[in-house]
């Protein structure tokens, strides 16, 4: 499967539930934890449920994709969601911000998803 349609199509769920910020990182020759983080912002738990249902619903019912592992859904603050290759961060407005995962990488190539 490529990557980069399966990128866009996460960032799309993204938009569906109208998440904020989303970003695509480019990592691939950097780390060999992963290729792609794909971060979004959230303003409420509600939101973030609905936003982490939704990207995993459609990536299995249109590809067959099963995250390898998830982590956060107890507290909604970050959910982490793991595809191997490309990884999804949904983050609270204020997680988002302690964090900073885009300074973290901010050698890589970064694309601001617009609506």
């Amino acid at each position: 499967m490529d990557e980069k349609v399966i990128t866009k199509t996460i960032s799309e769920l993204m938009l569906d539930k109208k998440a904020l910020d989303i970003q695509i990182i480019d990592v691939k020759g950097l780390t060999s934890i992963t290729d792609y983080f794909i971060n979004c912002s959230s303003q409420s738990d509600p939101q973030t449920k609905a936003i982490k249902n939704h990207i995993q619903d459609s990536l299995f019912e249109k590809y067959k994709m099963k995250p390898l592992h998830i982590e956060g859904y107890e507290n909604l603050k970050w959910i982490l969601m793991d595809y191997v290759s490309i990884v999804v961060n949904i983050f609270s407005e204020t997680e988002r911000e302690y964090y900073n995962i885009e300074r973290l990488w901010s050698d890589a190539k970064i694309t601001k998803v617009k609506k």
